[in-house]
């Protein structure tokens, strides 16, 4: 590693002189300079990893070089030093930007010390701000792969609303992406810096999802030992992803609503309320208009929900972005796994351009990553794709009875696969309307489609 760059501005010259020794001891590399002015000079000339400034200094003392070093737009760590220290002129240097303050006389082992902490924290910070490129850019919804109409349509809205607080419902089936759409909100507004918090509210059992939301003091009930914080407060300043907002109790509905409506939240056993900045991004494959009619979800928190909807297309209507998808998570794979496949076989891209993708685009990469390991070729072909998706084409065709035909199961599946398929031709592919015309539930549907091996694109 190239040595630390550090400037020691200090009108004593045999101060300088001592110091400089010492330092170039521990591989630094070391300039002088003895006054305000002369270490502006220097600074302009190059630039320094630390700074260690004295106070009192004639022309231009130490305080008064912090402030022009800050306007300046350098940004180097500067350490303040003085044999007149008091508390009141530590607290100024502080304010002003300094990283430490150092009395005179100090040992060696003290100042370096203080370097040592002092590149610590600039490598952490610098790690940090690398953490926040590498996630803003994997976020962000340029790097969400399509070339569909109504997709281009979603990232306008993204670029458009990123930066408001107003709160969004994401709608679509499951493996759609509505987390990767949450993020690339986030990633993309002036939010970033802040925390985004996902919290799946069905995954989390009822009698413990208060508690995990708006957090609870110690003594609330029987297991809190100790004060918590809940993922509202967590997410201060930052996101609160809501994922299958659906499943949220009806006594937490109310709850949220609160939230949204005053800005605050109250921890489980505590009488105050407590005030927060926090944008709710809900999500959900639940058609929550019927959850309202059923009595199941709150009209009034639906309406403030549902302020901003985005509404995520299955993949089955997407399909032109198949192969963009595929050669995508090739990609991602190939860099995880250290392998070099380049494509899939054109045989094998026609199957997984038929296939219905009930699971969306999470089923997809799923079924790219499992045919990487599988394959010990450069290209994926028809027999690393799992068997379900290899025979789905044979499938496609409707059965016919003849004469012969006794089964009364066969015949059960030739009708209900003509009512499906008639179902959704009346209904243009929207499988919600479909299951309520056909008087099934919409995961039965979905499943029927898939035994049956419905394509809907030819409808």
């Amino acid at each position: 590693m190239a040595p630390k760059r550090i400037l020691i501005i200090d009108d004593e010259e045999n101060f300088r002189h001592m110091l400089s020794v010492i330092l170039k001891k521990e591989k630094y590399e070391v300039e002088t300079a003895s006054n305000g002015i002369e270490g502006l000079q220097k600074v302009a000339e190059s630039p320094f990893d630390q700074i260690l400034c004295d106070i009192r200094m004639p022309q231009m003392d130490g305080l008064e070089f912090l402030k022009e070093v800050k306007t300046k737009g350098v940004d180097p760590t500067v350490i303040m030093m003085s044999a007149y220290g008091t508390v009141d002129i530590a607290i100024e240097a502080m304010k002003l930007g300094a990283y430490d303050y150092i009395s005179k006389p100090f040992k060696p082992d003290e100042i370096i010390l203080t370097l040592r902490k002092a590149e610590e924290r600039e490598r952490l910070r610098k790690e940090n701000e690398m953490l926040r490129k590498v996630v803003s850019k994997e976020y962000s919804f340029e790097n969400i792969v399509s070339k569909n109409e109504k997709m281009k349509e979603i990232f306008e809205i993204i670029r458009k609303v990123a930066q408001y607080k107003s709160t969004i419902l994401i709608t679509g089936e499951s493996g759609t992406g509505k987390e990767l759409v949450a993020k690339a909100l986030h990633f993309q507004s002036d939010r970033s810096k802040r925390p985004f918090v996902p919290v799946n509210c069905g995954a989390i059992p009822e009698n413990l999802l208060e508690s995990e939301l708006f957090g609870h003091v110690k003594g609330a009930f029987t297991d809190a030992i100790r004060t918590k914080k809940g993922l509202f407060e967590e997410a201060d300043g930052g996101t609160l992803f809501l994922d299958e907002i659906g499943e949220l109790p009806t006594q937490l509905q109310v709850k949220l609503l609160r939230v949204l409506q005053e800005g605050e939240i109250r921890r489980v056993g505590e009488s105050k309320s407590i005030q927060i900045d926090v944008r709710i991004v809900a999500a959900t494959v639940k058609d929550l208009l019927k959850e309202v009619a059923e009595g199941r979800f709150r009209e009034d928190l639906f309406y403030r929900l549902n302020v901003l909807p985005i509404h995520l297309p299955p993949l089955r209507e997407r399909k032109e972005d198949i192969p963009l998808l595929a050669s995508h998570f090739i990609k991602k794979h190939n860099e995880s796994m250290g392998k070099s496949v380049i494509d899939v076989d054109p045989r094998a891209l026609e199957v997984l351009m038929t296939y219905q993708w009930f699971g969306n685009v999470r089923e997809l990469e799923n079924t790219i990553e499992r045919a990487i390991v599988l394959t010990e070729k450069d290209r994926i072909e028809m027999d690393h794709l799992p068997p379900e998706i290899q025979t789905f084409k044979e499938r496609t065709e409707t059965p016919s009875l003849t004469e012969e035909d006794y089964s009364i199961k066969k015949a059960e599946k030739i009708l209900e696969t003509n009512l499906i398929r008639r179902a959704l031709k009346k209904t243009k592919g929207n499988h919600t309307h479909a299951s309520r015309l056909l008087e099934i539930s919409h995961r039965a549907l979905l499943y029927k489609i898939k035994e049956y091996g419905i394509v809907e694109n030819e409808l």
